[in-house]
């Protein structure tokens, strides 16, 4: 798993010294979810300005100027692609018609070779799956709501993307990973990190209470533009395609008595790349499935598993 995060101050009322405090804080609570490589993309003096390095987060400085409004982050755990090579890292460069843009990914994907093939892309050398998304923007040469649509129904796998272009309009889209996004009128200020308990935690290292901030939903399947106002729109892409429910039967454990749902057929989506990872946390691929056939969605096993109470 790896983490998105980020921040908008849309007034820019923030000096820079607080932007990159808190970007320094989102970054360093986020590596609960990604170790191997870390980095961010700005808008400053009219360019893309991408900074990332495979180390922890906590080695990094992050220091943005006063006149940026919007940075976008990752944390990362490798799954595909050495990190030692820093162009398998997010954010990633893209560039259309339009002009520069970022992206990042939290999930992993599975079709990004045969999309390759099939829709005649050119090969690269980033080994990382995620870049592919990259790609399938350019083919459209926009970065929009059409583009992204586009690319979110053509992967299969597990996702949730932030893209930022050179206009510092953040697209966040929702897929089936979790993203968790804050509002705060007061300050003219947006952040947001992979997952609320991350977020809860950065907010109260920042010294901001959740209580003084809107949550705003995102739901799978949907795509939110933030202008650099912040002033926010959305829209929706088909995401049928990224589950497959079915019933398991329950199996002996401690959680025996938790009621029995639906629950997504993981083996080529999120809780296959839960399962991936698990070992690292002293638990066994067979002890995520039992969380899941007792039906525990993804987004709970995951948090279970952070938090060392499996």
């Amino acid at each position: 798993m790896c983490s998105l995060f980020g921040l908008i101050d849309y007034r820019r009322s923030l000096p820079a010294s607080k932007k990159s405090h808190m970007l320094n804080v989102l970054a360093a609570v986020c590596e609960a979810r990604g170790t191997d490589a870390a980095g961010i993309a700005y808008n400053a003096g009219g360019k893309m300005r991408i900074y990332k390095r495979p180390w922890p987060a906590h080695l990094l400085r992050f220091h943005v100027p006063a006149e940026t409004r919007v940075v976008m982050g990752h944390t990362r755990m490798t799954t595909q692609g050495c990190e030692k090579k820093n162009r398998n890292n997010h954010p990633f460069p893209g560039q259309t018609r339009e002009g520069a843009f970022a992206l990042a990914h939290n999930g992993i994907l599975h079709n990004d070779k045969a999309l390759r093939q099939t829709l005649h892309l050119p090969n690269t050398n980033v080994e990382t799956d995620s870049y592919i998304a990259v790609q399938l923007i350019q083919s459209r040469s926009a970065v929009n709501f059409e583009s992204l649509r586009y690319t979110a129904e053509a992967l299969e796998g597990s996702f949730c993307f932030s893209i930022l272009d050179s206009r510092d309009n953040l697209y966040l889209v929702k897929g089936d990973n979790p993203l968790c996004l804050y509002h705060f009128p007061a300050q003219g200020l947006y952040l947001y990190a992979s997952t609320k308990p991350i977020l809860q935690q950065a907010l109260a290292d920042i010294g901001l209470s959740g209580r003084e901030g809107q949550e705003i939903p995102l739901e799978c399947g949907e795509i939110l533009r933030i202008r650099p106002s912040g002033a926010t729109e959305q829209d929706t892409f088909h995401a049928a395609h990224l589950f497959h429910h079915f019933w398991r039967e329950c199996a002996p454990s401690a959680f025996q008595s938790r009621p029995m749902y639906p629950v997504r057929n993981t083996t080529s989506t999120y809780l296959e790349e839960i399962k991936k990872v698990a070992c690292a946390f002293g638990y066994t691929p067979e002890d995520i499935d039992q969380l899941a056939a007792c039906g525990f969605s993804p987004e709970e096993v995951e948090e279970l598993l952070y938090c060392g109470e499996i």
